[in-house]
């Protein structure tokens, strides 16, 4: 009996002892699964933009003040666990609704970063194209306008602040948000380099024009065409008047040196302002481009078709389409049929 009454205490303090570790392992589990497995991303933003140079304090405030996760102190928790403090990478990352902090951490820990993807086409100025690109990665505008007005650092691609804008090749690239402006300038000098392959290099050189030439006869050839099919007709009667040594007297080349893109009739007083982007005073190519031509604009130089077209001017019945002539006196009927179409629709500027 005496062996029974002793027993019945022991297992009692064994069931408790058993329990109590449970209630430790359960505690343990539960602090673990709260740490690093319960789903804490919140659904309020697409992304996290870590900034370059950025610390786990800037990167800490982020979170906190956008709500990216639902308990701030458990990601904190989490991060100086994972030693995460010391190993914050810049990027753009891609959130999911339900992320754990393990999941959450390890791809910002590894710079598991998600490509930005950046297309851009039939942008007029450099201002346009760098304020378009701010938007898209890291670097600000004025940051990109540095160099692409830079002669010393444009000089290693072989361009000038007044023709860079040939080296943009209109495409869909994609990049890492967090791109210096340099190693943007570097990753778009490729794909030119890409680009201008041995056979077009080829083409531009059967035309007597370097790849900038083209490309800066492209482009106004793709700011006088509304219709791609047009294209290698206007190419061709301008290489004509090059040839010839004519003025090219391209209504495009007036609006950009005046930098009004609002003028839908180039008007006499136009014709005299004074700028070497003005074709009907300066002879030659401008010494830039007047718009970023599309690759169609451009291999339309390469393949232009040939005629024996020096004059054009655009179809009174307002198609898009040009009329095309080979001499002063057609032209002058075209172009005065087109004046007063644009009389009747009271059309001044």
């Amino acid at each position: 009996m005496t062996n029974e009454k002793s027993a019945k205490p022991a297992k009692k303090r064994l069931l408790l002892v058993a329990i109590l570790i449970l209630v430790v392992i359960a505690g343990i589990g539960g602090y673990y699964y709260i740490r690093y497995f319960r789903p804490n991303v919140t659904g309020k933003h697409e992304y996290l933009y870590i900034h370059t140079n950025a610390t786990y304090t800037d990167v800490y405030k982020t979170i906190q003040d956008s709500g990216i996760v639902k308990d701030p102190e458990s990601f904190n928790s989490a991060a100086n666990s994972m030693h995460y403090t010391t190993r914050v990478k810049p990027g753009k990352y891609r959130l999911h609704e339900g992320m754990t902090n393990r999941r959450l951490i390890n791809m910002l820990a590894s710079g598991a970063q998600e490509p930005v993807e950046l297309s851009f086409h039939n942008l007029r100025l450099k201002e346009d194209f760098a304020g378009f690109v701010a938007k898209k990665i890291e670097p600000d505008s004025v940051s990109l306008i540095h160099l692409l007005d830079s002669t010393e650092y444009l000089k290693q691609f072989g361009f000038t602040p007044e023709n860079v804008y040939t080296m943009f090749i209109p495409n869909t690239y994609q990049m890492y948000w967090n791109n210096t402006p340099d190693k943007f300038f570097r990753h778009m000098y490729a794909n030119y380099e890409k680009f201008w392959t041995a056979d077009r290099k080829q083409q531009a050189k059967d035309i007597n024009l370097s790849p900038i030439q083209v490309t800066v006869l492209a482009s106004i050839v793709d700011a006088e065409a509304l219709h791609d099919d047009e294209m290698p007709t206007i190419a061709g009667l301008y290489l004509n008047r090059l040839k010839k040594g004519m003025k090219l007297e391209s209504d495009p080349t007036v609006i950009f040196a005046l930098h009004d893109f609002t003028i839908r009739r180039v008007l006499n007083k136009y014709l005299s302002y004074n700028s070497p982007y003005n074709t009907y005073l300066y002879a030659g190519l401008p010494p830039g481009p007047v718009m970023m031509p599309s690759v169609n604009a451009v291999d339309a130089v390469l393949n232009y078709r040939k005629s024996d077209y020096i004059y054009m001017c655009a179809k009174a019945d307002f198609s898009g389409y040009h009329a095309f002539a080979t001499n002063v006196a057609d032209h002058l009927v075209n172009a005065h049929k087109f004046q007063q179409a644009l009389n009747e629709r009271n059309i001044k500027k």
